[in-house]
């Protein structure tokens, strides 16, 4: 039998109009060298004609526009921020460079917050305490003033206020539930429907007067989750009542919509187009809601999200929440983290999702502070004992997103022949398009980009994340 030498070539084809630059710069991270968000230099195009039907394809097209991008970041959680002032002031910058800054960074533009306390706080808290209180007249949120709400300004003036953030509810307070207690699942009680539906507004006016715009809210953060954490269940049934009566009629009174965004369902993919269908398929309902937010934590399912969009094109989505666990120090070395955050990026982008938010920004050496053990990774881990801070490959996949893809982006066609290169291209405002290629396989690929009739030879080793950056002259 004769043996063949296979040449995988990966080629990239659209039809650039004069006025884009002729060139490519190539960003790279690469399990196998030392490159993380490296410039390789750029590649030149010279005339070939059209590409052979042997070569690997991802065919882009910059005439084809989708969903707007909103942007990319990640969880300012109780812990996030205890771990970030329990670092020397040095390493603090070095991490509000490392996330907010858009050239030595990775441009966080996008993040999230919870309301009352959750899993990653250090101990379990509400605003409002007094079952008398249904005006919630002695509403607090002075213990967010210790730590969160300085990150999340530190975070703000690194960004110059661009930064957009959501804030989830892991839990009523204790009294306004079934099981008095704000672990445990539980439901929230009807008496208290209204009362709750203020306290989003509470907390929205009290964090506006801290300096801190509230871009969204979800309704209920994983909904459907009896935990031994902050947790409060809603059937679908539930949250439309809640939504359609009570949470949007609130928060219209209070002139908060159309400007914020209002989330519904919040939980895992699997089950995110029953309750998006359940609630956005009743008129008075949809009219509050902006959009839906998922998880990634049950299965992939990204074809429920493309369902979603199909069901209902006028409604965002947003990726909630994802991240990787549990905490050890080996697993901070393993690569795979970021290539499971590459894949969900670019498969959740491809199915029209318009924002995509990490979990913690930052934990300790234990994967934590967590107040019932429920340690996990984060792409960038301090040890808070000696002050050093350690860098995950998921930080550098999600950068290879976040620092090129730009607020204001649209996606546009990108069309894959092979399923060894995983691909997703924005255009910017700025007219500049990114294209960004993932390669989990064990081998090297050689490719070639084609672009109208020409091509550039680029190399992509085995486990690695590309960014291919075209400007407008």
């Amino acid at each position: 039998m004769k043996k063949q030498l296979w040449v995988i070539g990966l080629c990239i084809a659209t039809c650039l109009p004069s006025g884009w630059s002729q060139r490519m710069e190539i960003i790279q991270t690469s399990q196998s060298t030392s490159d993380r968000l490296t410039s390789k230099g750029v590649v030149e195009f010279v005339n070939t004609g059209q590409p052979e039907e042997s070569s690997l394809c991802i065919f882009v097209d910059y005439r084809h526009t989708f969903q707007e991008f909103i942007g990319i970041g990640g969880a300012f959680t109780d812990a996030a921020a205890e771990t970030f002032y329990k670092l020397p002031a040095n390493k603090q910058q070095e991490i509000l460079t490392a996330y907010f800054d858009r050239t030595q960074g990775i441009g966080y533009s996008f993040g999230r917050t919870h309301i009352n306390s959750c899993d990653f706080s250090s101990y379990s808290y509400a605003y409002v305490n007094d079952p008398a209180d249904t005006l919630l007249k002695t509403f607090s949120i002075e213990v967010d003033k210790k730590y969160r709400i300085p990150f999340i300004k530190l975070a703000l003036e690194r960004t110059h206020n661009e930064l957009k953030l959501f804030a989830s509810p892991w839990s009523p307070p204790a009294f306004m539930k079934t099981n008095n207690d704000m672990l445990h699942g539980g439901k929230l009680r009807p008496e208290y429907y209204r009362s709750w539906a203020l306290y989003y507004v509470k907390f929205i006016e009290a964090y506006k007067k801290e300096g801190i715009p509230i871009w969204g809210i979800t309704v209920q953060n994983e909904p459907m989750a009896v935990q031994r954490w902050e947790s409060c269940i809603y059937t679908a049934e539930d949250e439309l009542n809640f939504v359609k009566n009570y949470l949007g009629p609130q928060l219209k009174k209070s002139g908060l919509l159309p400007s914020l965004r209002l989330m519904i369902w919040d939980h895992n993919r699997n089950l995110a187009f029953h309750r998006a269908n359940a609630i956005l398929s009743d008129p008075q309902a949809a009219q509050y809601v902006w959009g839906t937010a998922f998880h990634w934590y049950v299965g992939d399912n990204y074809d429920n999200i493309k369902r979603i969009h199909e069901a209902f094109p006028d409604k965002g989505l947003v990726f909630s929440e994802g991240c990787a666990y549990p905490f050890s120090w080996e697993n901070v070395k393993q690569w795979h983290y970021g290539e499971k955050y590459g894949e969900a990026i670019i498969h959740d982008l491809n199915n029209n999702t318009n924002a995509w938010t990490d979990w913690n920004l930052i934990l300790d050496e234990k994967g934590g502070p967590n107040h019932v053990d429920n340690y996990c990774l984060a792409p960038i881990i301090a040890d808070t004992r000696t002050g050093e801070v350690y860098y995950m490959s998921s930080y550098y996949y999600i950068g290879h997103f976040s620092k090129y893809i730009r607020p204001g982006a649209k996606r546009i066609s990108c069309s894959s022949m092979t399923d060894d290169i995983l691909a997703t291209a924005f255009i910017n405002p700025d007219k500049s398009i990114v294209i960004v290629a993932m390669n989990q396989t064990d081998r090297d690929i050689d490719f070639n980009v084609w672009i109208d009739g020409k091509s550039a030879p680029v190399k992509m080793p085995a486990h690695s994340i590309v960014t291919g950056l075209i400007k407008k002259l």
